[in-house]
């Protein structure tokens, strides 16, 4: 499967012009969006338009500028939108996981709560990718100079429990395009706001 995963395109026209004119020359299988499409929710519905004219199914959850009610209420206007907020998908070999609350909260309780619910039901065999806005705590993806790791520690426990092959977060704009690992199998990438394309 042929992933497109960006984040925080805050919604900067040039950014989208350069994402739609990559989506058309590589031919993703899915569009996955790690949260702050939009800037502050502005233009959000134009936004999500201008993405619909590709005819590429998108994976999307929330960040710290849009609200996730109003995020949902409008995704379910375009078929192509997958809107996993606390929420799963499964598709052949894969399951896809997407939670985009609590971005600044060091741990979460409500996502482990959420996490422990859809681990009992998740099929073993699959190819399993995450969706989070937060960084996991203690990475390259949530280190910032002067200030050290900020990421969320239910995050990384859960990445350590369920050993997701492939961790997509976003919101630090000092780490776009920084990729990690925990432990063997769970590869971490801050794709950035210009994209990245990601085989699995």
């Amino acid at each position: 499967m042929k992933l497109l995963a960006f984040t925080d395109l805050h919604g900067d026209e040039i950014i989208i012009n350069s994402l739609i004119a990559k989506a058309k020359r590589t031919n993703p299988d899915f569009l996955v969006c790690a949260g702050d499409i939009s800037d502050f929710g502005s233009k959000l519905e134009k936004i999500l338009k201008r993405f619909e004219s590709l005819g590429i199914p998108m994976i999307l959850i929330p960040g710290n500028h849009e609200d996730p009610i109003g995020l949902k209420k409008i995704s379910s206007k375009f078929e192509y939108i997958i809107y996993l907020n606390e929420g799963s998908y499964e598709l052949d070999d894969y399951v896809f996981f997407g939670y985009g609350d609590n971005v600044f909260a060091r741990e979460d309780k409500y996502f482990e709560q959420l996490a422990r619910r859809f681990a009992k039901t998740k099929e073993k065999n699959k190819k399993f990718i995450l969706l989070v806005h937060a960084p996991p705590h203690k990475t390259k993806l949530d280190l910032l100079p002067m200030i050290g790791h900020s990421g969320n520690k239910s995050i990384k426990k859960f990445i350590m429990s369920e050993r997701p092959n492939l961790v997509i977060c976003g919101h630090l704009h000092e780490n776009f395009g920084v990729i990690d690992k925990i432990g063997k199998n769970s590869m971490l990438v801050n794709p950035g706001a210009k994209g990245k394309i990601i085989e699995i």
